[in-house]
């Protein structure tokens, strides 16, 4: 098991959804996002360059919501994994998306939809991977 860095409740407006009325007017989002990391070097430098700057992190989920407009909120959480991806030295990243006050009849307070995905570069692995066996060397 791996160490996490959560980002909880990141909260957004976003033009997401099915209807006509969704995608002119919008809806309030909420995401969390949990990335499976190493904190090993970071807990022993305490310096930023050896973790994930969680504000870059929301910054990019914060450019996927607010940006491009999606039918559905699985292709949204699915955009924001596949960026948290690329972008970052992650084992893996779960995402949950909520969409406040969706447009059901009934009482509701939101739906949410949670991905897990994990890193298929195969050469970020072998970064991360030497750099354990490097640590474990010295």
């Amino acid at each position: 098991m791996k160490d996490v860095i959560s980002l909880i409740g990141m909260r957004f407006y976003g033009f997401h959804g099915v209807s006509a009325a969704e995608r002119e007017t919008g809806r309030a989002f909420e995401v969390d996002c949990a990335l499976e990391v190493d904190l090993a070097d970071a807990g022993q430098s305490d310096n930023l360059q050896d973790t994930v700057d969680y504000s870059r992190v929301y910054e990019a989920v914060k450019g996927v919501v607010e940006g491009k407009a999606f039918s559905l909120v699985e292709s949204l959480a699915r955009e924001i994994a596949d960026l948290l991806l690329s972008e970052f030295e992650v084992y893996s990243v779960t995402v949950k998306v909520r969409k406040l006050h969706p447009p059901i009849v009934g009482n509701m307070k939101h739906i949410e939809i949670e991905i897990r995905r994990t890193q298929s570069d195969t050469a970020k692995l072998l970064d991360i991977s030497d750099k354990e066996g490097a640590d474990r060397d010295q």
